[in-house]
């Protein structure tokens, strides 16, 4: 019985042109929004590196790139900037007067010297990412194995040294 109601229902022609033209305003929205999506801007210090589905592909200079949406990811690397790892202390504030702290920095910077006395080293090791693709891809963890290699290489030398010329000499 119901199916005999609507048996001679006819949409009209120009219901059919509305729900078109909507359609194509809705498709043409998506379009412009996914294109729009695979901009992206590289700061003047910076370098792109550009993976798709996790792989490297591409790296990209400093202005206004295009990735493929959806399927491409850029990771943006100061490659310019100087960069600073810090030890035996953590900088809080830059203003006037600097701020430091040395809360939860004890495990790095208490060190024995070479005449079995406890030597409190403070260091900062300063740096430039000169290859974007070795740093993201070829190091597990860039930072973290750089921290350790510093203060590996500042126990050997410390433990070498007598506290007064950990002291005096550095």
């Amino acid at each position: 019985m119901a199916s005999s109601q609507f048996k001679d229902f006819k949409i009209p022609p120009d219901m059919k042109k509305a729900v078109s033209n909507i359609k194509n305003i809705v498709i043409t929205i998506a379009l412009v929004l996914i294109a729009w999506s695979g901009f992206f801007q590289i700061q003047p210090e910076e370098i792109g590196v550009i993976t798709r589905f996790g792989k490297y592909t591409r790296s990209s200079e400093p202005g206004l790139n295009f990735k493929i949406p959806f399927f491409e990811r850029v990771v943006k690397v100061a490659v310019e900037r100087q960069q600073k790892q810090e030890f035996g202390f953590r900088t809080v504030g830059t203003n006037v007067r600097s701020e430091y702290t040395k809360q939860g920095t004890a495990d790095e910077s208490l060190m024995l010297t070479g005449d079995l006395n406890l030597a409190d080293v403070e260091w900062v090791v300063q740096y430039r990412i000169s290859d974007p693709y070795k740093y993201l891809f070829m190091v597990r963890h860039p930072e973290g194995t750089l921290r350790d290699i510093s203060e590996s290489s500042m126990r050997q030398i410390v433990g070498d040294r007598t506290v007064n010329e950990v002291l005096t000499v550095g």
